[in-house]
């Protein structure tokens, strides 16, 4: 078994100190042993342990003097205060002070290393609870992970449309987190307070789509033997998200129109008319003006839907928030599942970086599931991942930049002992974003997230 974990052990008798570190050094851990807090507060200053055994009395300053100083440490190590002059007044000073734990001698050997063992463990966990909140949070705008140019122009119309009150066309490709983007627009918005549904309108049959918007009398057609409220009433008050839109059928379009210019309704089955103060989030990965020019689309429609217009970025449009996505899916899974996979290789990420994901979020985040769950080491390997991402690099068929000399394809291989290095990906990588920019060094360096000169170097 081995620890590999650093212990500073501060104890002023001699024969006892020299004990302890042969017991700790015989369990494989890394043990600096010393005699007094002065020489102790030394090590620290240069170097943090995972764990601080120390006697509560030593000569000049006691034991405690030395907490202090571990606060300045980025990760504190856990303490173990040992003394031969046991109390609970002690004891309760220790642990206020800042220990985690005390002992009293004489040490029973075998409950001396179970307690160092317990601190080890929960000082890891505490620091992997730590790193996975700190994941979880970053970097995030109602619950949209993304610090690219084009995520933050995208934060930024949120917040301007959310403050008026018309209907919103939300496009973009699938996967793109369009239902994402229409929440955030109900919950930065003066409805915040009010009903927030969502309707897939693809999901609805034909024939009962106007029951289901605008509501239905009894015994307005077979099967409705009560009155029942539509999608608009519910949501009074609040906000409607119409995903794929697109799918919508031209009568029902003239009947959206309709409620969208005066908030007018009709149920089915009634003669009488309905005021609901709803608004209207539409959602579609459809090309409208060409369902309009078809003539699927109603024109009127699409105009008074378009007077705030979201385009949400692709995911290969957004720089490094592929690797931002990658750990937050990853620190999520972590924690639903209890599984400890630290991260990615530094191979994976540059797999991960090089693939254009055509199903952009909703891809990454089934890769990041996928290769957690093949995942039998600590750290995720582009053996992990899904092989389409991986031969993707391997495409002979991918245009590469004439600006470079070099390779001009990966090795195809299926073998993971063939895999290119990451020197290898980023190379090709560089080709692609290159020959995407026309050979413009500084348009490519602003994609890579890089400074000219680091590009020249690479470059060399």
């Amino acid at each position: 078994m081995s620890h590999n974990e650093h212990i500073l052990l501060v104890e002023d008798d001699r024969g006892l100190r020299e004990l302890l570190q042969e017991e700790l050094e015989a369990e494989d851990y890394r043990v600096t042993a010393c005699g007094d807090a002065e020489r102790a507060l030394q090590i620290l200053a240069t170097d943090t342990p995972s764990l601080l055994i120390s006697d509560l009395r030593l000569p000049g300053a006691d034991g405690l003097s030395l907490l202090p100083a571990l606060q300045q440490c980025e990760a504190p190590p856990a303490v173990l205060i040992i003394t031969a002059f046991g109390s609970v007044q002690q004891a309760v000073k220790a642990l206020q002070s800042g220990a985690d734990d005390f002992l009293t001698k004489p040490l029973e050997m075998d409950h001396f290393l179970l307690t160092v063992r317990r601190l080890l463990e929960h000082r890891r966990l505490r620091r992997e609870v730590q790193h996975y909140r700190n994941l979880l949070a970053v970097e995030q705008f109602n619950g949209i992970v993304g610090q690219s140019p084009a995520m933050q122009q995208l934060f930024h119309q949120i917040r301007q449309i959310a403050r008026a009150d018309g209907p919103v066309l939300v496009q973009g490709e699938s996967g793109t987190g369009k239902e994402l983007v229409a929440r955030a627009l109900h919950d930065q918005s003066s409805r915040s307070d009010g009903p927030y549904l969502v309707v897939n309108c693809g999901g609805i049959p034909g024939e009962l789509m106007e029951s289901e918007f605008f509501g239905h009398a009894a015994g307005a057609f077979t099967g409705a033997r009560t009155q029942r409220a539509g999608l608009f009433q519910q949501a009074d008050g609040g906000t409607l998200m119409l995903d794929e839109l697109g799918e919508m059928p031209l009568p029902l379009q003239a009947k959206l129109l309709r409620v969208l210019q005066d908030g007018r309704l009709r149920p089915v089955g009634t003669d009488h008319e309905l005021q609901v103060d709803v608004r209207i989030i539409a959602a579609t990965n459809r090309n409208l003006t060409e369902a309009v020019a078809d003539g699927s689309f109603r024109e009127d429609l699409f105009y008074r839907l378009e007077t705030f217009a979201i385009q949400v970025p692709p995911l290969r449009a957004r720089g490094d928030d592929v690797l931002r996505l990658a750990q937050f899916f990853l620190a999520r899974l972590n924690a639903r599942q209890q599984t400890r996979i630290k991260g990615f290789s530094d191979e994976a990420l540059g797999v991960l970086q090089a693939y254009p994901f055509p199903g952009n979020v909703r891809e990454l985040q089934n890769a990041v599931e996928r290769a957690a769950t093949f995942c039998d080491s600590s750290l995720i390997e582009p053996r992990h991942l899904p092989q389409r991402i991986c031969e993707q690099l391997t495409d002979p068929d991918m245009p590469i930049s004439p600006v470079l000399e070099g390779p001009t394809t990966l090795p195809r291989t299926g073998d993971p002992e063939g895999m290119p290095s990451l020197e290898t990906v980023q190379r090709h990588y560089i080709h692609q974003v290159l020959h995407a920019t026309g050979g413009n060094k500084r348009r490519a360096a602003e994609i890579l997230g890089i400074t000219r000169r680091t590009l020249y170097r690479w470059l060399e």
